[in-house]
């Protein structure tokens, strides 16, 4: 009876053990867990945290920042996790459902890109309000265009057309994509709005973990420094090109136009699955014929059969831009990095502009 009784007692142990070994592997290293969202978010905290985090995004290699939607595992991994930082700005769609899921998790969810205040040529601007008025203003110039569209002819618009004689970013009098609320919510391509992206990140870690402060203050400053000698290469790049004008696929690099004075021609809107019309796809044609442009830019995550159209069209070279939401494959195996990527696109601008 004895012996059987112990028979037993072994067994119990023997699966029991082997139950632990099925259960979510715990942070044994006892480090602050974070995920962020888009690539340059996880880089900035993996500079700052250093060893004191892990650090991990929720994107997979290549995938479009605009359109991902979460599983139920990256929410399990979310849920566990101790910080959550994502841009906001209207980028993530699937943050304020994530919020409502995960109210009641010990995660603390930092929205890095809205504390950032934002420079603008108008002193008056308020991006939360011009969201709102270019809303109302596309609503009424779609009206408008639906009415009165035979009075564009040969590509010219003549009273939804802004001042400079193009409107790339929203293309608001030809419908394109609103989802952004007309805020751009690509700052990690500005290395100044990038440092205050930075700072959220590093006060949210410090208020984390209050007895690293010294260290990751340290780290901030360094980083802070990296990206001020970023910020004065474009300006170099910029002031030494012979144009200021380029093509891309997607709208992605408006704070390269505001800081610097580049103009991008976009074939799609802020939201990278906007596709535009015939009519604005022919005004784009004219326009980079017009400036007679020789490469165009496509992107990593960025598939677009009508960028492929207009490269044909106008006979242009492609050429490869790193909008830096996401790493590929590649990218991750050749060890790039936010600065590495961001040379990169300075080296294919300094080709682009000056030819």
């Amino acid at each position: 009876m004895t012996k059987k009784f112990l028979v037993f007692i072994l067994g119990l142990i023997l699966v029991l053990s082997g139950c632990s070994d099925d259960k979510p592997e715990e942070n044994s290293s006892n480090k602050t867990t974070v995920y962020t969202t888009v690539y340059p978010l996880q880089y900035f905290t993996e500079r700052i945290g250093g060893d004191a985090l892990e650090v991990e995004t929720i994107y997979p290699p290549g995938s479009d920042e605009h359109t991902f939607e979460p599983s139920q595992k990256d929410m399990m991994k979310l849920a566990d996790s101790d910080l959550f930082i994502f841009i906001g700005l209207g980028l993530e769609g699937f943050v304020e459902k994530a919020k409502e899921t995960l109210k009641n998790e010990k995660v603390k969810m930092v929205a890095a890109g809205e504390n950032i205040e934002f420079v603008h040529s108008d002193e008056n601007h308020d991006p939360a309000h011009e969201a709102e008025e270019h809303a109302d203003e596309a609503e009424h110039e779609e009206e408008h265009a639906d009415e009165h569209g035979a009075e564009s002819e040969d590509g010219h618009e003549h009273e939804g057309e802004s001042e400079e004689g193009h409107d790339h970013e929203g293309e608001s009098e030809e419908g394109h994509d609103h989802s952004h609320g007309d805020i751009d919510p690509h700052v990690w391509l500005d290395p100044l709005y990038s440092k205050e992206l930075a700072e959220s990140i590093k006060d949210a870690l410090v208020e984390q973990m209050p007895q690293q402060k010294e260290q990751f203050e340290q780290n901030y400053l360094e980083l802070a420094q990296e990206l001020d000698l970023l910020h004065n290469d474009f300006e170099q790049t910029v002031q030494n090109a012979e144009h200021k004008e380029f093509i891309v696929s997607h709208a992605a690099y408006g704070y390269w136009e505001e800081r610097y004075g580049l103009d991008q021609i976009s074939v799609s809107g802020l939201n990278s699955s906007s596709e535009p019309t015939q009519k604005e796809l022919q005004k784009i044609i004219a326009e980079a014929k017009e400036h007679d442009l020789k490469y165009v830019f496509f992107e990593q995550n960025v598939s677009s059969r009508l960028t492929e159209i207009l490269q044909k069209e106008i006979g242009a070279e492609p050429l490869m831009l790193h909008n830096l939401s996401v790493l590929t494959e590649e990218n991750i195996s050749e060890n790039q990095t936010y600065f590495t990527l961001m040379e990169d696109n300075l080296d294919s601008l300094k080709k682009a502009l000056n030819e």
